[in-house]
């Protein structure tokens, strides 16, 4: 029998369920696409959370983490170095091998679903056994895996999904959806044929599904063919569920705790840290956190909370660093905020990212040197030029951050290169947009639990950490 799963501390009997069922379909998987079974941690009692958050810094790899630490520490006068982001004060940590069940290089599907379903699957599909083809609705609907938010439901918790990107993206829709392809978002996407079989769009499933509470961008993928589709059918969300829905942060601030509330708060993606204007009337990511925390923790009832910081990938394959930079700064400071508003005996806090990017910080700049400028040498370094930037042998100088490959790629002469947050890196391999890294990311943890955080793990591992912590097992 083909090993579709690697095992971590439990295994729900739902998850097996929805495992036997797909038996036929994963039959066909090779040696060669097999995934390893990971080893379960040795068997202990382990404290029950009554909440669990999990934050996903979309794309927030360690050199992400590393540079934007320095970044928030040199926004405060600091050199930068010395600085730690929220989350690195967090007492456990694990590292979590990312490959998806047929790619070494992962997409946010397969790793939203590995977090959320506890089984790796194909690059781009969610929450589907891992045989499934991209695209095979047929071989979707026969084959879903069951995921964390549904047990939570069954057992009686709130659920609640709060993301900077379109609430239908990858990261937010693995909470939720089961889908054959990662963009089959709204109406419009699904193509006509596989819409026959009885696909849903991801932002149906989304109004389909019984959350507490649901905050993001992405607005223009509820309609159909224009914004009066999306209002009607937002209209027959509230209908059906007495829910609110706001569209501001002002609405948000002032919305009801004691019913269903949807928030979208732009067309698509929500704008950039580094973009955004005081009047823009959107809330930021710490402000969504702050939302969904006291709706949730109004009912007492417990929750799983799901936080991404979904811009912060965006950043990095526009090779805009800065962006992605200010982005993981918020992302830290959504994480301090869920850090002081929640009763640490009762609630486990796990930060980590889905997938890593072709990030780097290279040459040997001076301690405090300007994260998003040009490398400037310690005294002494540098033939005796202090304080001059460090010269390649194109005789031009470089950035400290840069892309392996990506939009900023150079073309015939290299330029001198632009600096600050705006920048746009300079890159080795041209392509359309920066790709995702294939190494480790970090997994941080604190609270009931959070003692499972600990080695190397595979992804899908940390579904399991979530499921023993809140008791769904």
């Amino acid at each position: 029998m083909p090993q579709i799963i690697e095992q971590g501390s439990c295994m729900t009997k739902r998850l097996l369920a929805a495992i036997l069922i797909s038996l036929p379909l994963a039959a066909c998987a090779t040696d060669q696409n097999r995934p390893v079974a990971q080893t379960p941690p040795p068997a202990q009692a382990q404290a029950h959370a009554k909440n669990v958050i999990l934050f996903i810094g979309d794309g927030m790899g360690i050199s992400t983490i590393t540079a934007a630490r320095i970044y928030e520490g040199q926004k405060r006068g600091e050199t930068g170095e010395e600085n730690l982001l929220s989350f690195e004060h967090f007492p456990q940590t694990a590292l979590v091998k990312t490959y998806n069940s047929n790619s070494q290089v992962p997409d946010s599907a397969g790793t939203a679903s590995a977090m959320n379903a506890g089984v790796k699957t194909r690059i781009g599909v969610i929450n589907v056994a891992p045989d499934v083809p991209l695209g095979d609705c047929a071989a979707g609907l026969a084959h879903p895996l069951p995921v964390t938010a549904e047990a939570a439901k069954g057992a009686g918790l709130q659920v609640g999904i709060v993301s900077t990107a379109r609430l239908t993206h990858a990261t937010p829709a693995a909470v939720y959806a089961h889908s054959a392809d990662r963009d089959w978002e709204g109406d419009g996407d699904v193509p006509a044929q596989e819409a026959t079989k009885g696909c849903k769009a991801i932002a149906d499933q989304l109004l389909e599904f019984p959350f507490d509470i649901a905050l993001g961008g992405g607005m223009g993928k509820f309609g159909g063919r224009n914004a009066t589709d999306a209002q009607s059918k937002i209209q027959n969300w509230v209908d059906r569920t007495g829910g609110s829905f706001v569209q501001s942060a002002n609405a948000l601030a002032s919305a009801s705790t004691a019913k269903p509330l949807l928030g979208l708060f732009s067309p698509s993606h929500m704008t950039y840290m580094a973009e955004k204007k005081a009047d823009s009337g959107e809330p930021t990511l710490t402000d969504m956190t702050a939302a969904a925390l006291s709706h949730l923790g109004a009912r007492k009832k417990g929750y799983y909370l799901m936080v991404e910081g979904g811009r912060i990938d965006h950043g990095h394959h526009e090779g805009r660093a800065g962006y992605a930079l200010e982005e993981t700064v918020e992302f830290a400071r959504a994480v301090q905020y869920a850090v002081d508003h929640t009763d640490p005996a009762e609630t486990l806090i796990l930060v980590t990212a889905d997938h890593s990017h072709v990030f780097t910080m290279a040459g040997y700049p001076k301690r405090g040197n300007p994260i998003l400028g040009l490398v400037v040498p310690a005294e002494g370094e540098d033939d005796g030029k202090p304080d001059q930037p460090a010269l390649a042998r194109d005789g031009k100088p470089y950035t400290t951050v840069g892309y392996a490959n990506g939009p900023g790629a150079v073309a015939g002469e290299r330029g001198v290169p632009e600096t600050g947050i705006m920048a746009r890196q300079q890159a080795l391999v041209p392509t359309g947009s920066e790709t995702h890294g294939g190494e480790d990311v970090a997994l941080f943890a604190t609270g009931p639990g959070s003692q499972q955080v600990h080695g190397v793990i595979e992804q899908n591992v940390i579904h399991d950490i979530v499921t023993d912590a809140l008791g769904l097992d």
